[in-house]
């Protein structure tokens, strides 16, 4: 698995007055660093050295959000794009789509 298909993002966190790298499809990993560049470097490394102990020890490797298909789908019709910002938000908050889409509903 190439660890540079996943999804990664930066952000300012003022608690810790650095960046933090971010990758949706593993969100118990971060990276904090003084740079923005940094911190996707440092977690580009880190879901890097990850994949790879997974991949040794033969554990299933999740599958990158850009390589997986979407049909729009979930009870309620959207489209694709939408769908894949709803996947993306619930795996940074370690949800399911339903149960994401539930919580704004409810609130």
């Amino acid at each position: 698995m190439n660890a540079r298909h996943y999804t990664y993002r930066v952000i300012w966190s003022e608690e810790d007055k650095e960046y933090v790298g971010l990758c949706a499809e593993f969100p118990g990993l971060s990276w904090l660093a003084g740079t923005m560049e940094g911190a996707l470097k440092g977690i580009a490394r880190v879901v890097t050295s990850v994949v790879k102990d997974m991949e040794k020890s033969g554990e299933v490797v999740p599958e990158p959000i850009s390589a997986r298909r979407y049909s729009g789908k979930f009870q309620v019709r959207t489209t694709p794009e939408r769908h894949r910002l709803l996947a993306l938000q619930a795996a940074e908050a370690g949800v399911s789509i339903n149960r994401l889409v539930n919580d704004r509903l409810a609130g």
